[in-house]
């Protein structure tokens, strides 16, 4: 042990017998409730973990004081491998996972001071927490990920895995389905686009006079309900993440006394204004505003569709064509309209995640029908861009929720069981490295019933 890690163990451990006070005052401000290795674990972190998974809530299976103590030894382990292994992560990866979750804090309590309130911290040393938090939680992935390495299963040995399985353990597949689709956007009338554009260019005018500033705006206005209540703002965000057109017209801008042009995408329409770049990834406001969509214009393009699916069912022409010559949706058109799932890069999708990952209406329309039908017209909300379309729909298939079998969800089980062998090793390598590891439990955070039960050593 080098002289620099000598001093801190023998702080901690100095610590860990004394507890942390305020220059002789008899209030404690914190406190070391466990050592490991070389590295303290403190009340305090203790009590953040707990704080945010109450507020994800998150239900632990036993006393929160004895779980997250142990969750954060284990984590000290890892990382204390990575260290010894050389495992690094970026800054840049890290930078945007404090971005993305101070975003997702900020819009689901509410406000940048509800949040430092709930904490009780300024946003800065929130930011600091968070950046601590996911640098050490990446290290541990790519640790973990390096001790399990690459594990191969043959088919026999996924089949050899489940016929030992009691019935009541082979896992339960819900109903999927596999659905084709053929949108049409109802036309927009010039002028709603130009009253649009206008309204945009008067924000942009009384930006430029002074007479509110783009964050206030947004928050009236825009019609982006994830970045409205923070002003408008973004985190930091690669150019990979934008849509093309709104990336082009993000990276470009230079000035941040500057407001964007009016542009485009396929939100709708926009003005933007940079706040700072970092390498290649960019902060920044905007506000987007919708064009309405007339009633008539809705009719219109259902009954085109309404021609469509006749046509189809008379067998004028496929629904695969149709898809493919007439469907406006860009992501399915060129796969005869299949919708596929990101999730698990399969054309199949169980019905909540048809719901949360296209459409609700969509899903709803779909669970009454039978194999090869073809839906009358509907509008739906596109979850991906939040734009009101018409469309129709085929069921291709429909799986119902049935006990796994191999020949009908290798690749699932096959998941399962991979999962299965990297936990067995991870659990291995905890339990050893346990047994090289100094390790030192305050006195009052020893009555725990712990995962691992090698902590404390007789």
């Amino acid at each position: 042990m080098n002289k620099c890690k000598f001093v801190r163990t023998c702080v901690c451990l100095l610590l860990l017998c004394v507890g942390v006070s305020a220059y002789g005052q008899d209030n404690v401000i914190d406190e070391v409730v466990w050592v490991v290795g070389d590295e303290a674990i403190l009340k305090s972190d203790v009590e953040n973990e707990r704080l945010n998974a109450q507020y994800e809530n998150r239900r632990f299976e036993g006393d929160p004081y004895c779980v997250i103590p142990e969750e954060l030894a284990v984590q000290k382990l890892f990382l204390h491998q990575a260290e010894i292994d050389s495992v690094v992560v970026s800054d840049q990866e890290v930078l945007q996972q404090v971005e993305a979750r101070t975003a997702w804090l900020i819009d689901q309590i509410g406000s940048k001071e509800k949040m430092e309130e709930y904490y009780n911290k300024t946003s800065t040393q929130i930011r600091e927490m968070l950046r601590e938090n996911i640098r050490d939680g990446l290290t541990v992935q790519q640790m973990q990920q390096k001790i399990v390495g690459d594990i191969k299963l043959t088919p026999a040995e996924v089949r050899n895995y489940f016929s030992k399985l009691p019935q009541d353990s082979i896992p339960f597949v819900p109903t999927q389905v596999e659905v084709q689709i053929i949108t049409q956007e109802p036309k927009i009338p010039e002028e709603e686009i130009e009253r649009v554009k206008a309204q945009l260019r008067e924000f942009t005018e009384r930006i430029n006079k002074g007479e509110t500033t783009f964050s206030t705006l947004a928050r009236f206005y825009s019609e982006d309900p994830g970045s409205a209540r923070r002003g408008g703002e973004f985190g930091f965000t690669g150019r990979g993440e934008l849509d093309p057109a709104f990336a082009n017209v993000i990276f470009n801008m230079t000035d941040n006394k500057k407001i964007s042009k009016v542009f485009e995408s396929e939100y709708g329409y926009h003005i933007a204004q940079l706040i700072e770049k970092r390498g290649d990834r960019v902060s920044f406001r905007h506000i987007l505003i919708k064009p309405k969509v007339d009633e008539k214009d809705i009719n219109a393009a259902l009954s085109r569709l309404d021609s469509i699916a006749d046509d189809i069912r008379k067998e004028k022409f496929s629904f695969d064509d149709a898809a493919t010559w007439i469907s406006q949706d860009k992501d399915t058109r060129n796969n005869h309209g299949l919708l596929a799932n990101p999730q698990t890069s399969t054309s199949r999708f169980e019905m909540q995640q048809l719901a949360g990952l296209v459409s609700q209406d969509l899903a709803k329309v779909v669970e009454g029908m039978q194999i090869g039908e073809i839906s009358k017209p509907f509008t739906m909300i596109n979850a991906k861009n939040g734009k009101q379309v018409c469309a129709i729909v085929k069921l291709k298939n429909r799986i119902d929720g049935h006990k796994a079998t191999i020949t009908e969800d290798y690749q699932r089980l096959k998941s399962i069981v991979t999962a299965k062998r990297s936990e067995e090793k991870l659990q291995k390598w905890i339990v050893d490295k346990q047994k090289s590891t100094y390790v030192r439990i305050n006195p009052n955070w020893r009555n725990c019933d712990f995962k691992y039960p090698g902590w404390i050593k007789k």
